[in-house]
């Protein structure tokens, strides 16, 4: 009990309390952890809003911070769409579904195939979305979804042929909300629409002069320009969706936000410090101590996005505000604002898109006729061997007529 120790102290003195030595050094210790821990943890979102009957489209749900704001917002009531490169029967996916629906107590989770390293998937979920009528309900789209390649690796491309960070942490996006900003417009006047763009603070050494000037991507931060090219059309986006007059004439709903969630522990992290190597990987074992104290956790990168999202403040006003540490902060670089800017890189990735698809069309029609000519040469070499085997046979039953009529 603490009392007898306490008086132990008192009267006999400190030093024939046991132990008490090393708990006062380490109790200091710990306490500065716990300190350290609280400070790199970053603020907590304190807003509460319920989100039933909201329907939410999420990219990069399914793992990292993406899969942390899914769950929240499934727990609230939401309707989750997660856009996964994998198809909704594919026993992995299904089993994470499952799990979360138990887990959330909400079977309005679902999954689509949308494989942000491919523009002919987006094409085709995007425009199959668009197409239905009446407009399907879509209150909120979340851009959770990014890649890094490791230091010192072989550069990475999508299916198209384009760089992967740029490919899938910007044109894809691009290349997503361009065609659905129609499902967006066409939301009633009194829905609270919003679209989160996930961002980072590599985006301030990015560089996308040289990408819109050289028409090709030239940039030794790929992962800070796709970053900053993300938050100028963000920007942009905005306007796009504030130029469209309404037929009921009423103002535009929807409103853009950016979170960054910091520095966290998802999977494109621990990629990413572990140079994606075995050794890396050995290192970023022992050093792990160290990473859980100043990198944060999923759920704890997750805030700044569920502020985004559940903030009523947000959902008013002027959109294209930015949110990191679960407040407003302001852009660091200028270009992000400027519409000259932003019109160039406009151009330039509708013209990317442009000739991208119709390389894979043209591709996607070769190899449509090479498969059918297979399947035309397997199909004949089939039935060459059957007529053959059939002549056998009658030849077979020929000479044994013969025979038994010569007997």
């Amino acid at each position: 009990m603490p009392i007898p120790i306490i008086s132990e102290g008192l009267f006999e003195g400190f030093d024939s309390v046991p132990y008490l030595p090393t708990v006062l050094k380490t109790v200091p210790a710990l306490l500065l952890v716990y300190l350290l821990k609280r400070y790199f943890g970053g603020a907590v979102n304190k807003s509460e809003r319920l989100m039933r009957s909201k329907v939410v489209m999420i990219t990069g749900g399914t793992s990292g911070v993406g899969a942390s704001v899914a769950r929240e917002l499934a727990q609230r009531g939401a309707q989750v769409i997660l856009l996964t490169q994998h198809p909704p029967s594919d026993p992995f996916l299904a089993e994470y579904i499952e799990d979360l629906r138990a887990t959330t107590n909400n079977e309005l989770v679902y999954a689509e195939q949308v494989d942000l390293s491919s523009l002919h998937s987006i094409r085709l979920f995007a425009t199959k979305w668009v197409d239905n009528a009446p407009p399907r309900r879509l209150d909120m789209i979340i851009l959770c979804a990014a890649t890094m390649t490791p230091p010192r690796s072989k550069p990475e491309v999508t299916k198209d042929g384009l760089e992967a960070s740029w490919g899938i942490n910007y044109l894809a996006n691009f290349h997503l909300l361009s065609i659905l900003s129609p499902a967006l417009r066409a939301q009633p006047p009194d829905r609270d629409v919003r679209v989160i763009f996930g961002t980072c603070s590599s985006y301030m050494g990015g560089n996308i002069d040289q990408k819109v000037k050289k028409q090709k991507y030239a940039s030794t931060n790929v992962y800070g320009t796709s970053k900053l090219a993300l938050m100028v059309f963000a920007q942009a986006f905005q306007k796009h969706l504030e130029a469209y007059k309404r037929p009921d004439s009423q103002p535009n709903n929807t409103r853009v936000v950016l979170a960054d969630p910091g520095w966290s522990r998802t999977p494109g992290m621990r990629r990413w410090l572990t140079a994606g190597s075995l050794w890396g990987l050995f290192f970023y074992l022992i050093m792990w101590p160290f990473w859980w104290l100043v990198l944060k956790s999923p759920d704890q990168g997750a805030q700044s996005f569920l502020l985004a999202a559940m903030e009523a403040d947000l959902g008013r006003g002027a959109g294209g505000r930015m949110i990191k540490e679960c407040r407003d902060i302001a852009y660091v670089r200028p270009e992000i604002k400027d519409d000259n800017a932003a019109k160039d890189l406009w151009a330039l990735s509708e013209k990317q898109i442009e000739t991208l698809e119709k390389e894979g069309a043209i591709k996607r029609t070769q190899e449509k006729k090479e498969k059918e000519k297979r399947e035309k040469t397997e199909k004949a070499t089939t039935d060459g061997g059957l007529q053959s085997e059939n002549r056998a046979d009658q030849s077979r039953k020929a000479g044994s007529r013969r025979s038994r009529k010569a007997a």
